[in-house]
């Protein structure tokens, strides 16, 4: 290994979760790497998988501008999300989370069979007024599990009982769905590209699918979780026999709820693997190349971790150009073993000492510093020895 003092260092983040940006993540472990080698060149890149912190990532790493606007939230609440577009005035970044997230929520609020992804149609909507030809979106952090219905009902579309009638929103009304009417949906869709950058492959329905896997987390119970399965099945069906389109088993699918289902059958959407989208976007690799260590990390890593996270795509380009990879996380879960074939040298969780969740996160800054710090002075004092 080079003199640490000299090192070229890329910290390449995550968001930890409902407690800070990736773009506070990266800048903490900077710090604490400048406490012991304050001469070592630091590369930060906020990073997301596609999830909550695309649009940050993708504005600064390439520019643009941020727009705010006036949406409802997933309870249809009134608030103002942003979306950016970019430097070429025609490509439009949006991150569903903005508009539909489920830190928009409070704990109680948490409710997927009536949250609904209409706001993240009125981002999609707002793009196309200012003249978007591409969007990109990044459907991670939802609340929903509304297969895409409301944001399909924003740009237009009628979701209609048998009676005729407009059905409710959210994913536990989906049961009553008769009909899609389109004749009034929005015709700029048609000469938009749309790329739906997400985290997950989940298909729509089954174990696998989106509400077992990830309707609890977003304040479903199992009788819940059962009701909306059986909804997005019949979702399907109907989607079907209106677009000759058969979305169940679609790889991404399942995605925010099945908003990926929604974005693939009624905008055509291209699903593209997050991480994979942005460091390419970011140009990563090019950073790497040059790099004699990486730092990476999220909130949490477990065995979801290796299937299409942040960690393990940039771990697997890491290794590519063998440099080694650190990752910093506030929780190690379960199933993590296979994630050092991909390129981690090792892991550090942040929590030092017992503590309970709400303190961890409001010394989320200081553990972050303070676990980078340790961790360079091991490598500095191996290096002197």
């Amino acid at each position: 290994m080079p003199d640490p003092c000299n090192m070229n260092i890329v910290v390449a983040t995550d968001s930890f979760k409902e407690c800070l940006t990736a773009k506070e993540v990266a800048a903490n472990i900077a710090l604490g790497i400048r406490m012991v080698m304050p001469n070592a060149e630091i590369q930060e890149i906020p990073i997301s998988d596609g999830g909550e912190g695309v649009l940050e990532a993708i504005l600064n790493g390439t520019g643009g501008k941020r727009l705010s606007v006036l949406v409802m939230d997933p309870l249809m609440r009134q608030i103002k999300a942003e979306y950016g577009i970019l430097n070429d005035n025609t490509t439009a970044v949006i991150e569903m989370a903005q508009a539909s997230g489920i830190e928009l929520l409070t704990e109680h609020e948490k409710n997927p069979l009536i949250t609904t992804t209409f706001g993240t149609g009125q981002l999609i909507r707002e793009a196309l007024d200012q003249g978007c030809e591409k969007i990109i979106i990044g459907i991670g952090g939802s609340a929903t599990n509304d297969g895409g219905a409301g944001m399909v009902r924003a740009l237009g579309a009628k979701f209609l009982n048998e009676a005729g009638d407009e059905i409710n929103d959210g994913g536990g009304n989906l049961n009553e769905l008769f009909t899609i009417d389109l004749s009034d949906f929005d015709k700029r869709i048609e000469k938009c590209e749309v790329i739906v950058a997400c985290d997950v492959s989940s298909p729509l329905t089954g174990i696998n699918g989106a509400s077992f896997v990830y309707g609890y987390q977003k304040g479903g119970n199992q009788q819940d979780l059962k009701i909306l399965d059986s909804n997005l099945a019949h979702y399907a069906r109907i989607i079907k026999s209106t677009l000759d389109l058969d979305v169940s088993d679609m790889p991404g699918a399942g995605a925010a709820g099945g908003t990926g289902a929604g974005l693939m059958a009624f905008l055509k959407g291209r699903p593209v693997n997050g991480i994979e989208l942005i460091l390419k976007t970011l140009r990563v690799e090019e950073r790497l190349k040059e790099a004699n260590l990486l730092f990476t990390g999220e909130g949490k890593i477990d065995g979801q971790t290796l299937q299409g996270k942040t960690i393990s795509g940039i771990a697997l380009m890491a290794k590519k150009h063998q440099v080694p990879v650190i990752v910093i996380t506030g929780k190690i879960g379960e199933d993590i073993e296979d994630i050092y074939d991909m390129g981690v040298n090792a892991v550090y969780s942040i929590v030092n000492r017992p503590m309970k969740l709400d303190q961890a996160i409001e010394e989320a800054p200081k553990l972050i510093q303070d676990t980078a710090r340790n961790i360079m002075a091991t490598i500095k004092c191996f290096n002197n020895s």
